[in-house]
């Protein structure tokens, strides 16, 4: 198991104290690589200081989690989550890559999109132990290996290659601009766009349309975090919209701001944390 050099994408708000806030990841083992993204884990201490607000994009990827009060299965979330921290903390999750939870499951995973379901009632009392082991654990690396062992004793004896040809798709999408409609992805794999569709039901658990706007979108949101400068026109016709005020409208209603008052308030909040 290693650390993961990948930054995580989708934070949307830039922490003030970073000294009091840490986010890791870790890359899984090879034998689990198609189905889990990577580990993660937050720790934070707040004591004394006034809570902090973390605000995040989803991602088309199913979580387990488990906090200091639960655990439990976070199916898609479709719009931006908050999760306060305050006190002294710590947040252990998995990131399955899109597609790859259904394998352990073997129900569509639109089951579970917009839900927080306790992980027993999805993965059974084997979900209580690993709870259990991972309380018990001492850092992040002992947390992964005993999570490893856990996904291992329920991986499907059979590859599923349905689950390669979607890491595939999305791998496409998240790369190449040229994706900006359902039309599109389904041209690239010659399959029908009803295929797609009942595909990413069945094992994403949301449509391929809001998968290639959401990549867009975190793609944008990174870029802006950073102060990059866009020329917005070009940048709205790349992501497929027709003109630059349905695009703003769109990362207003996502993100809660508009472009750029999105790269002002990060201006700020990176001042403040020098």
């Amino acid at each position: 198991m290693e650390t993961s050099e990948k930054k995580p994408s989708g934070l949307l708000q830039v922490q003030k104290k970073r000294e009091n806030f840490t986010l890791a990841l870790f890359s899984p083992s090879k034998d689990l690589d198609l189905f889990v993204e990577h580990y993660w884990a937050v720790d934070w201490d707040l004591r004394g200081l006034a809570p902090q607000v973390s605000e995040n994009l989803p991602h088309p990827s199913v979580h387990l989690v488990i906090e200091p009060d639960q655990c439990r299965i976070v199916g898609i979330v479709k719009e931006k989550f908050s999760y306060v921290l305050k006190e002294q903390g710590v947040v252990f999750g998995v990131k399955f890559r899109p597609g790859a939870f259904f394998p352990f499951v073997n129900v569509p995973v639109s089951t579970y999109t917009g839900r927080s379901i306790p992980a027993h009632e999805v993965l059974g009392a084997e979900a209580a132990d690993w709870e259990r082991a991972i309380r018990a654990g001492d850092d992040d690396h002992e947390r992964v290996a005993i999570t490893e062992a856990f996904l291992r004793g329920r991986m499907p004896a059979v590859q599923d290659e349905t689950i390669s040809l979607i890491t595939t798709i999305v791998d496409t999408v998240r790369a190449d601009r040229a994706m900006k409609t359902v039309d599109d992805l389904a041209s690239r794999f010659h399959l029908t766009t009803r295929m797609l569709q009942r595909m990413f039901s069945k094992y994403v658990g949301i449509s391929p349309k809001w998968v290639i706007g959401r990549y867009r979108l975190l793609e944008v949101a990174d870029q802006l975090a950073h102060g990059q400068p866009a020329n917005w026109p070009q940048l709205a016709a790349e992501l497929g919209y027709y003109d630059q005020s349905h695009f703003i409208k769109d990362f207003k209603c996502i993100v809660g701001l508009s472009p750029e008052e999105y790269i002002r308030k990060n201006a700020e909040a990176k001042v403040n944390s020098d």
